[in-house]
């Protein structure tokens, strides 16, 4: 069986049978994390796809097998991508100069230099098999021998070189023989994969070579890379039934020496040394307890000497620290250059608390105990910032790494590595989950504040492409303090519009096709943002009616989304006091209580966002009257849309100038307060309630969870402004995508995001050709980026 789970919903297991005969013996995940591969022992490699795009749903149509050959080692080709996180540049206001892009090969590429996907394995007997896919969907799979004399491989690891070459290192499990290492090219010939191996230098572990230790740990039982991208380094473990020893290796170039014939014969022009690839060690551990498993940093920190001391420096250790897990049940993380000892983690696995460095009577209890409970494996997450770990009893443990390894930091140096990290994982493109473990609610406004600094500080290209996943991440750390939270739904409600806006205006054609003139979307947004007039009517009259001409049936689809952005513009301008008094008090008191839409009151370009589309369903009111945005009201004769576009209007006039904003004048905040007495204000069902763990997780002690059993969260507080968010049982069930009612008990399945708790139907109720385009948006991931998982109708 293969258990798969999120960290946001640990409880909620999806296990597949997994059709394998023997016992699995390599796991692998791809970049995206949308594609896993699995190995067992008698050679059978299987590729699980995601069915649908759903995490909790998982399908195998493809695969690959060496019959009786076990798999020792297996990795996803190399795509070509490589980031390199400059510590050094932690301070600089430029993206590009945090996180550069290394010049990288893919190991195979097709035409055009794209990468082509596939797998590679080592097998037990020598064998080295690669199955590439094809954009067609076939495999194209070969196997070789890694070198002419085959022998048997009981540890192995995979590495990728800059020139797009594979690098295996292989060792038969004795710590008395020696360590190879092979490179492997793969090309494709006359549609046929091909595999070239040559043999690189290799290495015997020092331990072997030292009289004291020479019989002392006889077994090599871990063998790894330091990282997948770095060919150079790698990391050696030898134990025995009491204990282990660790050793760090580095590739280097040496100059080969010359015989003293040759010393005095002068050198030719431009003749250089000659030199040869030699292996050296690094640094080793003395003597250790039994290693049950090992963990490598996947962030892509530089180590550079520059880099390294400033770390050093303002004590930023996350992708400096590999861990190793005892049979004692404790964790040790060492520095992955030297070797040294940066914390230690002396929890028992059957507990699942932690003990600090020196707590004796904790190790001392841990040792009369029964039977040891320890790691059987461990991982770390994208950014280092969290372990987590398999017990020997099938405990999944999810342990919070510090960002300075527990050294004292101010709350200044605290936040530039927290926020440094942010950054890291907007650019990305990774999870922050993992991040917010660290986050505070105290920490939560100056982050977003300086986050949103920082972006500010980018080019105009590189925040359109970040434009929206920065969103995300402030809707992620706001939902960590109650006193934030419901700026969380602001940050939501604000991915909702700005794809509401940029899928209506994507409807709209120019009148004739080979006009050079701007798009009609960018008019719209020229004309609104220069006509300054409240009254709807008059602004309409200066756009090309024609450019908005829709087929009635069309239009009548798009109801429900211009319905929320009616709705929302009410809601707006109906508490636009309660929220312009709550910012006269929060301009003292920084990160008080907030109301819903209070983010809306100085954000001029959502709000003209809002006027423009006020404008475009106005149109379009005019070509189908059923398509318009339905409001009750007070008076037969009210034009209700005129009166919110007028106020709309005023509202972003104060704000639309960022950097000197206005205050809302007295008439504008009367007439605001007189709009629930002329129209029915919509309630808040349409934001999404997040039902993961993370805002459980800020407190020091343990989360106890039991699989297949929803852990109940309660609401963040008591105070009856975050109560707003709380959904009695029979309250109506939102599609919060499709802005639809399910009902009470909806019938149909669906899913939801494990990030923002966004719930959505799985199949459409509608089949026209705009809605589809909509939805199809959202196949792979939500609005905030979030993956899907698939819930049964009787939670939905």
């Amino acid at each position: 069986m293969i258990h798969i789970i999120d960290t946001e919903h640990p409880w909620d297991v999806y296990s597949i049978n997994s059709g394998h005969t023997e016992v699995i013996s390599c796991l692998e995940w791809d970049q995206s994390g949308s594609r896993l591969l699995s190995a067992d022992g008698d050679g059978q490699i299987k590729c699980w796809c995601m069915a649908d795009h759903l995490v909790n749903s998982w399908e195998s149509n493809l695969g690959s097998a060496i019959e009786g050959d076990p798999i020792v080692a297996l990795s996803w080709l190399h795509n070509g991508v490589k980031l390199a996180l400059h510590v050094e540049k932690s301070g600089s206001t430029n993206f590009g100069e945090k996180f550069s892009r290394v010049k990288f090969s893919p190991s195979l590429t097709l035409f055009g230099g794209k990468p082509m996907e596939g797998w590679l394995a080592v097998t037990v007997s020598g064998l080295v098999t690669v199955s590439l896919l094809k954009p067609n969907g076939a495999l194209l799979t070969a196997s070789e021998s890694l070198c002419r004399l085959r022998g048997r491989v009981a540890l192995a690891d995979i590495a990728f070189t800059s020139g797009g070459n594979i690098v295996v290192a292989a060792t038969d499990g004795s710590s008395s023989s020696p360590v190879q290492f092979f490179k492997v090219c793969v090309s494709v010939v006359n549609e046929k994969c091909r595999i070239d191996t040559e043999l690189l230098p290799s290495l015997f572990m020092r331990c072997t070579t030292d009289p004291v230790r020479r019989d002392k740990y006889p077994a090599v039982t871990h063998l790894k890379f330091l990282t997948r991208e770095n060919s150079e380094q790698v990391l050696l473990c030898a134990s025995s039934q009491m204990g282990s020893i660790v050793e760090c290796w580095s590739l280097r170039k040496e100059g080969l020496p010359v015989n003293n014939i040759f010393q005095h014969r002068s050198p030719a022009v431009g003749e250089k040394q000659p030199t040869i690839l030699k292996w050296r060690i690094l640094s080793a551990t003395n003597d250790l307890e039994r290693v049950s498993a090992v963990a490598l940093p996947k962030l892509p920190i530089s180590i550079s000497s520059t880099d390294l001391k400033v770390a050093s420096d303002t004590k930023f250790c996350p992708g400096l620290g590999l861990a190793l897990a005892f049979h004692d049940g404790s964790i040790q993380i060492l520095h992955r250059l030297s070797l040294h000892m940066m914390g230690v983690y002396y929890g028992s696995a059957s507990s699942g608390t932690g003990q600090r460095v020196g707590d004796e009577t904790a190790i001392k209890r841990q040792r009369t105990g029964g039977p040891t409970i320890h790691y059987k494996a461990l991982q770390f997450s994208w950014t280092s910032l969290a372990l987590v770990g398999v017990d020997n009893h099938g405990k999944l443990h999810m342990i919070r790494v510090s960002p300075s390894m527990g050294q004292m930091l101010d709350m200044n140096t605290l936040l530039r590595h927290l926020l440094f990290l942010l950054e890291y994982c907007m650019v990305t493109g990774y999870d922050w989950w993992d991040v917010l473990l660290h986050v505070q609610p105290g920490m939560v406004h100056n982050l977003v504040e300086k986050l949103h600094e920082e972006y500010m500080r980018q080019n105009q290209a590189l925040q359109q492409v970040l434009s929206t996943r920065i969103v995300a991440v402030k809707a992620s750390l706001c939902k960590l303090s109650s006193a934030t939270a419901a700026r969380a739904c602001d940050f939501h409600a604000k991915l909702l519009l700005i794809a509401i806006s940029s899928t209506l205006k994507s409807l709209l054609r120019p009148h004739l096709l080979n006009t050079p003139d701007k798009s009609p979307g960018d008019r719209l947004a020229e004309i609104c943002a220069k006509i300054t007039d409240t009254d709807i009517d008059k602004v309409m009259i200066n756009l090309k009616t024609e450019e908005f001409v829709l087929d009635a049936s069309t239009l009548q689809s798009l109801q429900q989304l211009i319905q929320w952005v009616g709705d929302f513009v009410l809601y707006l301008l109906a508490n636009l006091f309660c929220n312009f008094f709550i910012f006269l008090i929060t301009s003292s008191l920084q990160g008080s209580v907030v109301r819903p839409g209070f983010g809306f009151l100085r954000d001029g370009a959502s709000l003209g966002m809002l006027r423009e589309m006020m404008v475009v369903i106005r149109i379009w009111g005019l070509l189908k009257p059923g398509c318009l945005p339905i409001y009750t009201a007070t008076s037969d004769n009210q034009d209700s849309m005129s009166l919110l576009f007028r106020l709309l209007t005023k509202l972003w006039l104060c704000s639309r100038d960022e950097s000197h904003p206005q205050e809302p004048d007295e008439p504008l905040i009367d007439e605001c307060c007189l709009l629930p007495s002329q129209l029915l204000v919509p309630t808040l069902d349409w934001l999404p309630i997040n039902d993961g763990v993370i805002c459980k997780l800020q407190s020091k002690h343990a989360l106890r969870l039991q699989f297949g059993k929803p852990y109940s969260l309660p609401g963040l507080s008591s105070s009856p402004q975050v109560e707003i968010f709380s959904r009695s049982p029979g309250a109506q069930r939102m599609d919060h995508l499709r802005c639809l009612h399910m009902g009470v008990s909806p019938t149909e399945d669906s899913k939801a995001c494990t990030r923002c708790g966004c719930v959505t139907m799985l199949r459409s109720p509608n089949k026209t050709t705009a809605v589809k385009q909509w939805e199809q948006r959202w196949i792979k991931n939500c609005l905030c980026g979030g993956l899907w998982r698939r819930i049964p109708s009787t939670v939905s």
